[in-house]
């Protein structure tokens, strides 16, 4: 499925969010916060995927996107990067087949190269077992960097057409090889923990995209806290590089 660039026209906006994106952000925070182990933030936060999968599915948005390892997360301690291994196959595991037993399709953005074996093994049942499923796509994109992606769509088109003329390279040539092609750019991006950055998470898709910061944890985002996120949203003006005056013109929406 095509969909329209943000930089190359206006795509179609909703009341509620077709596509969000998140970085979950302050497990280890929490954790801290409580005179746990670092690996127990973790633990919790996947309670938390598990509620904000089901409220974006109850509220009727089609895609969502997970931050879950970013190729920098190899820099963490070693005990903690072995239990979030763990802990992703225990996700892939136990909660794929609940997201199926929803109509909920699940894919996996990112280098899986450096992964062990049975996780790539895991990630393939995963996707193949959810494929047919119409409702929503979760993405989880592991091992994932937003100049990864760039560098890799690059080296995919050249691939496929080594003798390219660079005079002809434009975004509908590079974008079908970016890892999210088969998804919209994200209308809403959100990042709890109270950071404001977006640590190299989809560099191309966000360009348009709304941000939201929040100071809360990642383990203590619920569907309370989506639905302000989702006001904060709705408040915003989606421009997409035109006019507030254009925007009240007949037959013009931006505001979603």
């Amino acid at each position: 499925m095509q969909h329209i660039s943000s930089t190359l026209g206006v795509p179609d906006t909703s009341y509620v969010p077709r596509h969000v994106a998140i970085i979950m952000d302050g497990n280890g925070r929490w954790a801290t916060q409580r005179h746990l182990p670092r690996v127990a933030g973790h633990s919790r936060g996947l309670d938390a995927v598990r509620a904000v999968v089901e409220a974006c599915a109850a509220r009727g948005v089609q895609f969502l996107t997970l931050f879950a390892f970013s190729s920098e997360n190899w820099r963490r301690p070693a005990d903690e990067v072995s239990f979030l291994m763990r802990l992703f196959m225990t996700a892939l595991r136990r909660e794929v087949i609940k997201m199926h037993a929803n109509n909920i399709r699940v894919r996996v953005v990112g280098d899986l190269s450096r992964f062990s074996p049975r996780i790539q093994q895991l990630i393939l049942d995963a996707e193949a077992r959810t494929a047919g499923n119409t409702g929503l796509t979760v993405t989880i994109a592991a091992n994932y960097g937003g100049r990864w992606d760039l560098l890799q769509a690059m080296r995919k088109m050249l691939a496929r057409s080594p003798m390219l003329d660079p005079d002809a390279i434009d975004e509908s040539v590079l974008a079908p090889h970016l890892a999210m092609s088969y998804a919209p750019e994200p209308d809403l991006f959100i990042r709890t923990g109270g950071e404001q950055r977006i640590s190299n998470f989809l560099l191309w898709q966000l360009a348009y995209s709304e941000l939201y910061f929040t100071d809360t944890y990642w383990p203590d985002f619920d569907a309370a806290e989506l639905d302000k996120a989702f006001a904060s949203y709705r408040q915003r003006e989606r421009r997409f590089g035109r006019t507030s005056a254009q925007l009240l013109a007949p037959g013009l929406s931006g505001t979603a």
